[in-house]
Order: C-alpha cells, then structure tokens, then sequence
C-alpha cells in the first residue's frame, strides 16, 4: 500500500472540523503526554492551543535540546536550472513566465560550488531545479551530483520527484537527502494550483516519498506550501504522512519545512496569511509530537523571527541563500524563484546563532560514516 491510499481515509473536511473544534481540557491533554498521537497534533496546532504557546515553547526547546543539544546545522542551496515544464499558478518558474531559462554547465556547476566554498564552510549543499525531464533529467542530475561532491560532503536535492530506481541509483552518485514539497494535501483544490505538467498528477507526487523509502534515501524533508490551503489542516496531513513514513522505512531520517509564500515572477497572491505567532506554534507542535524530526528554516523567514527561533525547536537553517539559477557567481541577477528575507552572510548568521548559546554545526556526515 502506499501513501495515496491511505490517504484516502482522512478527509479534509472532517480533520478542519476536529482542530477547530478542540479545547482548552484538549491541549492541556496533549501538553501532558510523553507520546502524542494525531489527535494530541490537532490540538496543538488548533486555536485553542494559542494561550498556551510559552509552555509548548518550553518543552519545545527542552524536547530539542535532549535530541539535538544547543545546535544549529547550516545548509545552503545551489539552484542549477529554472527550466520547467510545470505550470503551478504560484510559482516564478512556471512554464508560461517569459523568462529567461537557464540549464548550468558543468563549469558553471563547479564555478558555483566553489563560489559557495568562498562564502562560508558550508558542507550541506541543496541542489535545486526546476522539472523538466527532458533537459533536465536523471542523467543531468547525477552529473551535477558527481561535479558538487568534491565541494561538499552531504548532498541533497530538491527536483521533480523521481522513480525508486531513480532514486536508488542518485544514492549511487552521492546523494544523501531528498527534499519534496507536497504543496496541498488538499486534492480537491490541488488541480487548481498544478493545472498542467506532471505536478498535476496528484498521486504521483505524493507517492513519490515511497518511492524514496524504497530507494533507501538516507534522509527525507517534507513540506507544504503555506499560503494555498489551510495551514493547520494541511499540517496535519503532513504529520499523518511523516508518521506513516516513519512506520514504513523506520530506517530513514525525517525533516519538515514550512515555507511561507513570498513573493515571486507570479504575482500569485496567498489565500492564506500565517502570522509569525502561528508559525512558532506550528514549530512547537511539531517538535512536541516528534522529538527526532529536524525542522528547517530558510531565508524565505526574516532575521528577526530567525534569531527569536534559533532556541525554541528549530534544528536545521540556510545562510546566504541564492535562489536564482548560478546566483552565487554565473548569473548573480537572474531571476529568484521566491525574494529572499533574510539577506545577512553566512558569518551574521552564525555570530548571530553563537550569541544566543548555540553552536553551528557545518558538517555533520560524511560518506564515511555510513561505511
């Protein structure tokens, strides 16, 4: 079985009744249990749980520094190619924006690599793309796996979702992590937002973390899309999804994003807004329910909410993020896929990280660990 069919026993309607529909007596449940299961989620991702964000921060923080101790790892993300043949409604990439496609060369890949180097010592690198199969494939992507692996130790991607053996044979290359937003759960609405392409296929994309599992993917990163669908029922979708991931390949490691929409190319406007409070509180809730999880925070969030973060559950943060096609060195004014918030160097970050108690963690696996 997979993730599609079990899907099929929740309904949307029905979980957004349930978490607007808990209480007070349901959060002080849910803060008073070691193991939550998906209801205890519910109701502290729910209004209800509002009142009590300083204690979901406090055992937010006590949760994380048990598991993680008073760390941060860095990443940085290298985007390789807006070439797409995607039309989601929100995104700059999207096939019909008249932009200029870029699909880097192997130069050009080594000369963003190095440029990254210079910056910071990073050695967690994302490697990006746009979907297009054709131009863009399986064979460009362990290529460019292979051209970044004397650069950095831990590789991850964050392409069009691929088959198992795909998959396996990326592992082959170097690959480390596999990062897929799913967007929605919502597959009512789904289709509106990923009208054509091979995004529009629903069950593909969401099947595609099996497919991962299967492949024996050391490490796996979900998301949605905050700003298309509700945000708490969406999230709960995800957290059903990250335990049945966690029951199935036991064996892989787990992160959760949760980016908010910023601008981009286009001009798509957010259904939904997510204020900072409630962001910090779906962090919380995240953390509370599972304590080995990384939860990551990009540049898409300001310094502010960055820093005020930093203790209370996050483990995972980018640094001097491009997020245009060779940003770094090749192309440093092509067109960002979202506007960056947090624009500080590697080195504020880091300082910024170090006054609040914490250490940066720059490298925390190398393939010969795994030997």
């Amino acid at each position: 079985m997979l993730f599609s069919e079990e899907l099929e026993k929740y309904s949307w309607d029905e979980i957004t009744q349930q978490i607007y529909a808990k209480t007070d007596a349901d959060v002080e449940r849910a803060l008073n249990k070691k193991h939550l299961q998906i209801d205890d989620f519910i109701a502290l991702i729910s209004p209800a749980a509002d009142k009590y964000l300083e204690k979901m921060a406090f055992l937010s923080r006590m949760y994380t520094q048990q598991r993680f101790g008073k760390t941060i790892q860095m990443y940085v993300p290298l985007y390789i190619t807006n070439s797409c043949t995607n039309h989601c409604v929100y995104c700059g990439f999207q096939h019909d924006n008249p932009i200029k496609r870029v699909i880097l060369k192997d130069e050009e890949i080594v000369n963003e690599c190095k440029a990254i180097r210079r910056i910071g010592p990073f050695e967690n690198l994302l490697i990006v793309t746009g979907e297009n199969p054709r131009d863009a494939g399986v064979d460009y992507l362990e290529n460019a796996l292979r051209l970044a692996r004397p650069y950095f130790s831990n590789l991850t991607i964050e392409v069009m979702p691929l088959k198992s053996e795909e998959y396996y044979r990326l592992t082959r290359s170097g690959l480390n992590g596999v990062v897929c937003f799913q967007e929605t759960y919502n597959k009512d609405r789904y289709k509106v937002y990923h009208p054509k392409g091979m995004k529009s296929k629903f069950e593909w994309r969401v099947n595609g973390f099996d497919r991962m599992g299967q492949a024996g993917v050391h490490k796996i990163g979900m998301g949605v899309l905050i700003g298309l669908e509700d945000w708490r029922t969406d999230t709960t979708m995800m957290a059903i999804h990250l335990q049945y991931l966690r029951k199935h390949y036991w064996k892989t490691k787990y992160s959760v994003n949760f980016p908010r929409m910023r601008p981009s190319e286009g001009h798509f406007q957010p259904n939904v807004v997510m204020t900072d409070r409630q962001l910090a509180q779906l962090i919380f809730a995240y953390r509370i329910f599972d304590h080995d999880v990384d939860i990551s925070i990009s540049t898409r969030e300001s310094p502010n909410f960055r820093n005020n973060i930093t203790t209370l559950g996050v483990t995972s943060m980018s640094a001097g993020s491009k997020t245009e096609p060779g940003g770094y060195f090749t192309y440093p004014q092509a067109l960002e896929q979202f506007a960056v918030s947090d624009e500080r160097s590697p080195e504020e970050v880091e300082k910024a990280i170090k006054q609040q108690g914490y250490e940066v963690v720059w490298k925390d696996w190398d393939e010969i660990f795994d030997r």
